[in-house]
């Protein structure tokens, strides 16, 4: 475990990562890590029959997906939130290899010991945001900014 935070109880949801020192903006806090799976393989394995509002998968890019299911570290404890602390990062490979891209999360504002750490998840799903998904992905941040759903509006 790192010194930087530690993962117990959230208000948010669930279980949740809070700072356990004051981290400075732009900081790295972890890398988002898990099994590298392709698309294909993340639709087989999880097949939507039995969504509920909860994962702990990542879009790499647009071949792989790092489900944190399987080899997750403490990063899948992060919440979403509407105002978020944190930011996700893509990381190219330097070598270009897509399978070897990064997620980093990385404070965006200066934050204080025993802060929970949040990011904007950015769901974006291809079809319509019916009431139903709505509810589906509801947010909890509590935020004062919260627009109650963790979906994206759909671009263009």
């Amino acid at each position: 475990m790192s010194s930087k935070f530690e993962v117990r109880r959230s208000k948010i949801h669930g279980s949740g990562v809070f700072a356990a020192k004051n981290i400075k903006k732009g900081e790295f806090i972890i890398e988002y890590k898990g099994l590298l799976r392709s698309h294909q393989e993340v639709d087989a394995a999880y097949d939507g029959e039995n969504e509920t509002g909860h994962t702990f998968l990542f879009t790499l890019n647009e071949d792989f997906v790092v489900d944190a299911n399987i080899k997750g570290n403490e990063a899948r404890w992060i919440n979403h939130s509407c105002d978020p602390n944190c930011d996700s990062e893509h990381v190219d490979a330097v070598d270009g290899d897509k399978s070897k891209d990064r997620i980093e999360i990385k404070a965006l504002r200066d934050i204080k010991a025993g802060e929970e750490l949040s990011y904007n998840y950015g769901i974006r799903l291809g079809e319509r945001h019916t009431p139903k998904l709505k509810k589906l992905w509801a947010c909890l941040c509590g935020s004062p900014k919260c627009t109650g759903t963790m979906l994206q509006p759909k671009r263009g």
